[in-house]
């Protein structure tokens, strides 16, 4: 398993009207511990989440099934794998 990184940006003009469905999507993939972390950025610009995937295929397969891609509400997204070795739930282990 690895981590990945996904940020976008937001189509403004969809955000409200989407936002519940992309919420609902991330809040059963994080009961699945999937999403580690996710939410908007400050500015309300776009958002980052912290994904837990078998690899990078895998993971575009997931967020392709999220409502803010599915309904045209990301403008733009970058995904990078992350390699968490500090922090409070990082396993010992590294």
């Amino acid at each position: 398993m690895a981590w990945y990184l996904v940020e976008i940006r937001y189509v403004q003009e969809k955000l409200a009207e989407v936002r519940p469905r992309h919420r609902e999507f991330l809040n059963r993939l994080a009961a699945e511990g999937v999403v580690a972390v996710a939410g908007p950025l400050g500015d309300n610009s776009g958002g980052i989440s912290l994904y837990r995937a078998e690899n990078e295929a895998a993971l575009q397969e997931l967020i392709d099934q999220d409502p803010y891609h599915l309904e045209g509400a990301i403008a733009e997204r970058t995904v990078r794998e992350f390699k968490p070795v500090i922090g409070a739930w990082v396993p010992d282990a590294q």
